[in-house]
């Protein structure tokens, strides 16, 4: 990629986008192969596809704490490290130079750095449906989507053929195939867990997630090696994200170029012309200030950092934030409510074993609420899970002995287990919100971001059930020692976080309209999670990108018709 300075003296593109991660780059790859001169700005470092991984092809044992976060680690990110561990921190921010503040608990993972969150995603991937779509409205709830499935579905289809989707194809309405590549086969166990559920509930199915591993060569990328390490970044690129697939695409066209270590603190907007003009970015390293200009702006920065832009964006005509009329940027803060489930053992298949470290998993769509109306909640839930035989870290952990005779029994493989856990639809509440505080700043001078977020009755309802409900498929499917679980996790810990300048039909309350445009700013798009007019229960990314490349072909187009 073609890196540039904040000295360089080009300033101005026909298009800006604020961010390198999943939607990031594919505004960046979408509005430069359809010709656009684009400069995408990163807070952070630059992280170069294959020569940065650094600890790719590292053991356990190369770590000086086999992995573990350590105490210290604790100390100084204690948030991040509840998500890290070390073979992957160095993708993570450090908590102590990136603060912010917690009304309430939330966990805000963040990588500041090329690709950001695209280098650490689960790459889980699934399509909503018009059981989503409508459901706002059906149900009295936020806003109604401005759009529908049938908006949607050809850049779903378009994005799947780019990342590389593995799938099975279910004909599900509520969880609508895609244009998938061979899926990841499920083992014996999860096959048994699959087999039982069909043959007891009717309304459910286990099948293998829905993964944007490669299972086969595409493109010039290798197919995934089972080993298990993506958080650390994938020198094969059998995984999708910005730094293998959407950036490269970018750079081919010749019309990109990639500023890194570059903050931007708000968006620059032109009253007399009704316009945003551009973009004011501190250096992160000499924090000089520099204003890069363009015809269009795509917000891709992640639903909070996004925000946090908005608010600081204040001007004559905007004294509240930038496109902030409706009073609603920042508000309806979702993500998805997960550490609900249960786990157990399976007694049988003591004679069979799997090949390599499997990234997939099995998922077991949203079954509730989907044509039988449950008494105390609204919405839904997906498990995600996966079976495996307990191995030799598993059984270090469980043990205190020593010698021979454990170091022999640490080489053979332990029972059967299972983990299944719930990944659930919050709704979106106004008082679950971002702003920005008055008083504290960072070390650039912007203001630290305070969150506030809560659950409700609805999710704290739906927790009983996801428990209730986990036990009960395991138990009568024939595992042994069930036992559910059910953690006061907090917020932010799916790392799922949506909402924050949401889509809608009426400008005054909503910040978005059906493509993604600002109601009040025509030339601005926000495609990244904050878009989100309601959470789903279906893990996001995917659609962010169908958003993101669906946006970028009407904003070229308005722009060609001189609208912007």
């Amino acid at each position: 990629m073609e890196i540039l300075s904040n000295n360089f003296n080009q300033i101005t593109y026909d298009a800006i986008v604020v961010g390198s991660g999943i939607s990031g780059g594919w505004a960046a790859k979408e509005l430069a192969e359809r010709g656009l001169r684009v400069l995408v700005l990163e807070r952070g470092r630059d992280v170069r596809h294959v020569a940065d991984y650094d600890t790719a092809f590292l053991n356990p044992w190369d770590f000086d704490n086999r992995l573990r976060a350590t105490a210290t680690d604790q100390e100084l990110d204690p948030v991040q490290s509840t998500t890290y561990d070390e073979g992957s921190k160095h993708f993570y921010v450090r908590d102590r130079e990136h603060p912010y503040i917690q009304d309430d608990p939330f966990r805000w993972i963040r990588g500041y750095q090329v690709g950001g969150r695209s280098l650490t995603w689960g790459r889980q991937c699934y399509r909503l449906s018009d059981l989503d779509f409508e459901a706002n409205v059906k149900e009295g709830v936020g806003v109604d989507w401005p759009i529908r499935y049938a908006d949607l579905e050809p850049w779903y289809a378009y994005v799947e053929k780019v990342i590389g989707l593995s799938g099975k194809k279910e004909n599900l309405s509520h969880l609508p195939d895609g244009e998938f590549i061979p899926h990841i086969p499920l083992n014996c166990v999860e096959e048994h867990f699959a087999e039982k559920i069909k043959g007891q509930f009717a309304d459910r199915l286990v099948t293998p997630a829905r993964v944007a591993n490669l299972t086969e060569q595409k493109d010039g990328r290798g197919p995934c090696q089972y080993r298990n390490l993506c958080s650390r970044g994938c020198p094969f690129g059998a995984y999708f994200s910005s730094n293998a697939v959407t950036l490269p695409m970018a750079k081919r066209t010749g019309n990109f170029t990639l500023l890194p270590n570059s903050i931007v603190s708000e968006v620059l907007y032109d009253k007399e012309k009704g316009k945003a003009t551009g973009v004011r970015v501190i250096d992160a390293l000499s924090h000089r200030v520099t204003e890069y200009f363009a015809k269009l702006i795509f917000l891709n920065a992640s639903t909070i950092a996004t925000a946090a832009i908005l608010l600081q964006s204040v001007s004559d005509a905007f004294s509240n934030g930038l496109g902030n009329t409706s009073g609603q940027v920042g508000h309806n803060l979702m993500d998805h409510f997960i550490g609900t489930g249960a786990e157990a053992e399976h007694e049988g298949f003591q004679d069979k074993y799997y090949s390599g470290r499997t990234p997939g998993s099995f998922y077991i769509p949203r079954f509730r609420n989907v044509t039988d109306k449950h008494p105390d909640f609204i919405r839904g839930y997906g498990f995600q899970g996966r079976a495996f035989r307990q191995n030799w870290e598993d059984q270090m952990r469980a043990s205190v002995d020593f010698g021979a005779d454990f170091k022999t029994r640490l080489t053979k493989p332990g029972p059967w287990r299972v983990w299944m856990g719930a990944w659930a639809e919050t709704l979106p509440y106004f008082d679950n919100q971002v702003t920005l505080d008055t008083e504290k700043k960072d070390s650039w001078g912007l203001p630290l971001v305070r969150i506030k977020f809560q659950y409700h009755d609805n999710e704290k309802k739906m927790k009983q059930d996801i428990q209730s409900t986990a036990v009960e498929m395991l138990t009568k499917s024939g595992f042994t020692n069930v036992r559910g679980f059910s953690y006061d996790t907090p917020g932010g810990s799916a790392v799922h976080e949506m909402g924050t300048a949401r889509m809608g039909r009426d400008p005054k309350t909503s910040v978005l309209n059906g493509f993604n445009q600002m109601h009040d700013v025509k030339n601005v798009f926000i495609t990244d999670g904050s878009c989100m007019t309601s959470a789903a229960t279906q893990n996001p990314s995917l659609t962010y990108m169908a958003l993101t490349a669906r946006a970028c072909a009407f904003a070229v187009e308005e722009l060609k018709k001189g609208n912007l």
